[in-house]
């Protein structure tokens, strides 16, 4: 609606995690790089962890157009609320494995075939699942075993879990220590600081067709920053409603008293990062 106003040739501020519009932050870098470093080495579980909106869900599209453009095959379960049976059921439906998907026996039977003979080829395969906090405890304990796969060369399943800071906490209970001391890895994705904000907003405007960020001047964006705690998907609503608004009232810039009526319109104020 906005974009022929600003000269933009697509949406900057999508809601959607779209690989091509990611901010490598310091922290978004060093996630991506573990997780990949995890999968090529072998490390079986991996734990990706962050408060809502931070990027997550962004970081496994990144994941998995690296998977795909290396034809390492993976299951992505991205409802984690399953029961076992429909845990195994897509996993056998991600992976086309050979067999019956309402077994589970078969299931297994199948995918320990199908990663023995990707181990004889030194091949690896890779299971992810986001909204991790969500998770019964027989869906985890069913992750941990598939975990225990393994020849003398490493894990023959790669296991990325990802979700909320409450996945650390559920974790650290009693009787989930046997999966917490297999985490080989743990990625905390932060929100960003008030420069990262602005580098953040910057870029997300340059993928779109606007090389020099000139709609949000110095002191809208560190009200923004404040404002959204530096939280992606936060900021991304933010300046789109900005935008918005900038374009309703025909102005190339959007002001302190704009942002002041998107911030009430977004109940920012009911927003807390803990």
């Amino acid at each position: 609606m906005y974009k022929a106003f600003f000269g933009l040739i697509s949406n900057p501020f999508n809601l959607s995690p779209d690989p091509a519009f990611l901010y490598r932050s310091p922290h978004h870098e060093e996630a991506l790089a573990n997780l990949i470093y995890g999968v090529q080495s072998r490390k079986g579980f991996i734990l990706l962890t962050g408060e809502v909106g931070t990027g997550k869900t962004t970081m496994l599209e990144c994941l998995r157009d690296h998977l795909d453009s290396h034809q390492i095959p993976f299951a992505f379960i991205f409802n984690s609320r399953l029961t076992s049976d429909q845990f195994f059921e897509m996993i056998a439906y991600d992976l086309d494995l050979p067999c019956t998907r309402t077994s589970k026996t078969e299931v297994l039977i199948a995918l320990n075939t199908m990663l023995l003979e990707r181990a004889n080829q030194n091949k690896t395969t890779v299971l992810i699942v986001d909204e991790g906090q969500n998770l019964e405890w027989d869906v985890l304990e069913e992750i941990r075993l598939l975990g225990n796969l393994e020849n003398r060369r490493g894990k023959l399943l790669q296991i990325i879990i990802s979700g909320q800071p409450e996945l650390d906490v559920k974790l650290e209970q009693d009787e989930y220590r046997q999966l917490r001391q297999r985490i080989a890895l743990r990625c905390r994705l932060r929100p960003f600081t008030e420069f990262e904000t602005a580098e953040y907003i910057a870029t997300r405007l340059a993928r779109s067709g606007m090389r020099d960020q000139r709609v949000f001047p110095p002191n809208v964006l560190a009200r923004i920053h404040a404002g959204t705690h530096g939280i992606p998907r936060l900021i991304n609503s933010v300046c789109d409603n900005l935008l918005l608004t900038s374009f309703a009232m025909e102005s190339h810039v959007a002001t302190v008293e704009m942002y002041e009526e998107v911030a009430r319109d977004l109940r920012l104020d009911r927003n807390p990062v803990g």
